[in-house]
């Protein structure tokens, strides 16, 4: 956790404040729900999000800030936390952050209308203060993030994606809301249409190289924290695994699929698959097509001077793809 540490640095004092804050945005006269959300701000996570938010803010204005910032930090980490909550009872998942998850504690029911209540409570803020554009880029990454989610599970069935198909699943699922966070950040302090756009486009290409780096945990080691193989064995089809099918001969392609398809639950075949697509580039091809997104966002950090708040976007940036979980 040292290095999010010295990220957060410059912006120290705003993520106290935004603490304060994002607590205060989640409070209910109903009992049982200011239960469950002190217990969501009691196992808070990294909040890479806000950071990106506060970061991007400062650095776009030579450290200035509004209180739009706070409130544009805020509406993503309700609703992102919102989209956790509801991805939990998804995938059924009893685990999140090493803490029982809601669905685990209260069951599905609950879990659904604190999410709800979670997405209600960013909207309102939005709407309260008359923060449309705000508002705007949020709306288009819950969108994105649904599509891109129902085309994972609609190419899942078919195991027919390409790399163009993987890219733009990435791109809804995951890219998009960091993509919404630095677009509020510069938007939140003013910054032009073109330059908020250009900081749209750095988080959507951050949030694509994290994906990526996420992918190939799955090829990994079990000191992560997540099982290996795992998206084999829900039928996920990650860019290691596109990039082998598309490169190796009929019938080995074949065997692949099949194995997705009808022997993603037996371990020694997961094994298999993952030698194999480790043995014919598609982890090497993988790391290089993340570096290369690595070199997209600085490129675009480069145009801005230097400052503590680029600095630790910087730091950020190489978080993102060094990170061992």
């Amino acid at each position: 956790m040292k290095i999010i540490e010295q990220i957060k640095q410059p912006i120290q004092n705003e993520m106290e404040f935004f603490e304060v804050k994002f607590k205060a945005s989640m409070i209910s006269k109903v009992s049982l729900l200011n239960r469950i959300t002190h217990y969501i701000v009691k196992r808070k996570g990294k909040q890479m999000r806000p950071m990106f938010v506060f970061l991007v803010a400062k650095m776009v204005s030579n450290g200035n800030f509004k209180e739009k910032t706070y409130r544009g930090a805020a509406t993503i980490e309700l609703i992102h936390t919102a989209t956790l909550v509801h991805d939990d009872v998804v995938d059924d998942s009893n685990r999140r952050r090493g803490f029982f998850s809601l669905n685990a504690l209260w069951k599905n029911k609950i879990a659904v209308l604190v999410g709800d209540f979670l997405l209600s409570k960013g909207l309102l803020l939005s709407i309260d203060n008359d923060d449309f554009d705000i508002l705007k880029h949020i709306s288009i990454a819950v969108r994105e993030m649904s599509e891109g989610e129902l085309l994972q599970i609609e190419k899942a069935r078919q195991l027919d994606i390409t790399e163009d198909v993987y890219f733009d699943i990435i791109r809804k699922k995951t890219a998009t809301l960091i993509a919404a966070c630095t677009a509020i950040g510069a938007s939140s302090v003013d910054a032009d249409k073109d330059e908020v756009e250009k900081m749209r486009k750095f988080g959507e290409i951050i949030g694509i190289a994290f994906q990526i780096k996420d992918d190939l945990f799955d090829y990994g080691d079990d000191k992560i924290g997540k099982p290996i193989g795992i998206d084999i064995k829900e039928q996920k089809m990650t860019l290691p695994l596109i990039y082998t099918l598309n490169n190796c001969s009929k019938k080995e392609k074949k065997w692949l699929i099949n194995s997705v398809k009808k022997y993603n639950q037996d371990k020694i075949r997961v094994k298999e698959v993952i030698a194999f697509v480790k043995e014919n580039g598609g982890i090497d091809y993988s790391i290089k097509k993340m570096k290369e997104y690595q070199t997209k966002a600085f490129d675009i950090l480069n145009t801005y001077p230097e400052s503590p708040y680029k600095e630790s976007l910087s730091t950020l940036v190489n978080y993102v793809i060094e990170r061992e979980k």
